[in-house]
């Protein structure tokens, strides 16, 4: 029950108040080249990719939010159908309401509604010590899941009441999981980013992608302090912004890094895909859309994917793969 309220709590303060970071993501000190003889006409360019192993008809992730309440099925589903209308895939929020009330498991559920899409499960790193691996799949099970998000919010455990302050032996439970799932397994922060470092750790424990999910959208531990009343005011800007965040591990790992974090437009999507991202993610802009209807969370997509393509137009880019290298930082 403690768990479903808090879930209740993240929904209406996302909802309701500010909570995002006053930095900014970081890609303004990017450039995408422009090209004024694109020699090409816009209805050229494609921006389908492939994501371990699934068709996408365009590089947009709909990030992990929410579940575990009547609210937040309503707005996975509204989520889902557009993820569905556009061919794109999304993530479902932190699972761990469902497995200690498996009677919320509807909250999660939208393959009924988006048979197609790519959808994402979700657990806590810090929860893996107390979940077993027969409750993590059979989660996943439950929502048909094509992959599973382990999210790292050590930041965010310190502004709740009952945060996990235990993170010891986290990677090694990572490992474990990895040899246990047959669906591939990436490692998200929720909002204060992945160092280089910390993305070559994880890589060498064997996972499939990362998500940077770096800091100047969503501050995490703004949202739980003002839940929960403790003093982490210090701690509102804490983090990598997600253009630095996104550099440095596209510079030390192998494996498909998703760019997410205070992404809020075409333009800015298409320079995390010129730097080398595999996906974009967005999550906020689409979470009061989502409270309407799944067309106006379409609509917001829509709004991207067009800047995405006139992005692509202008630094004369056919496709993702003429696409990358066309970013500079200034």
């Amino acid at each position: 029950m403690k768990t479903q309220k808090r879930k209740l709590d993240h929904l209406h303060a996302c909802l309701d108040k500010d909570v995002e970071f006053e930095k900014s993501n970081g890609f303004e000190r990017y450039e995408l080249v422009h090209n004024a003889l694109p020699e090409m006409d816009i209805d050229e360019v494609d921006i389908s990719t492939e994501f371990l192993g699934i068709d996408f008809e365009a590089p947009i992730l709909i990030e992990s939010m929410t579940g575990g309440t009547s609210e937040s099925a309503k707005i996975n589903r509204n989520l889902a159908k557009a993820a569905h209308g556009l061919g794109i895939g999304m993530g479902v929020g932190s699972q761990r309401a469902m497995i200690e009330n498996p009677k919320l498991a509807s909250t999660y559920t939208v393959k009924d509604i988006a048979p197609g899409i790519f959808l994402a499960g979700n657990v806590g790193a810090s929860q893996l010590q107390d979940l077993s691996f027969g409750q993590i799949l059979d989660a996943l099970k439950k929502i048909k899941a094509d992959a599973l998000f382990v999210h790292l919010n050590a930041a965010q455990e310190m502004a709740q009441d009952d945060g996990h302050d235990a993170w010891n032996n986290v990677l090694s439970s990572i490992n474990k999981l990895q040899s246990e799932i047959k669906i591939p397994l990436i490692i998200k922060e929720v909002g204060c980013g992945l160092s280089g470092d910390v993305a070559k750790r994880l890589e060498g424990a064997g996972i499939d992608a990362i998500d940077v999910a770096g800091a100047g959208g969503t501050s995490w531990v703004k949202v739980d302090s003002l839940i929960t009343g403790k003093p982490m005011e210090n701690f509102f800007e804490w983090g990598i912004p997600t253009a630095q965040s996104l550099e440095e591990c596209l510079g030390s790992v192998h494996i498909p890094v998703i760019a997410s974090g205070g992404i809020r437009n075409g333009v800015e999507a298409a320079k995390a895909l010129a730097m080398g991202a595999s996906l974009v993610g967005l999550a906020l802009p689409l979470l009061k859309p989502a409270t309407k209807s799944s067309k106006a969370v379409e609509t917001v997509l829509r709004q991207i994917i067009l800047e995405l393509e006139i992005a692509m137009f202008l630094v004369g880019a056919r496709n993702l793969k003429e696409l990358k290298g066309k970013a500079v930082r200034i």
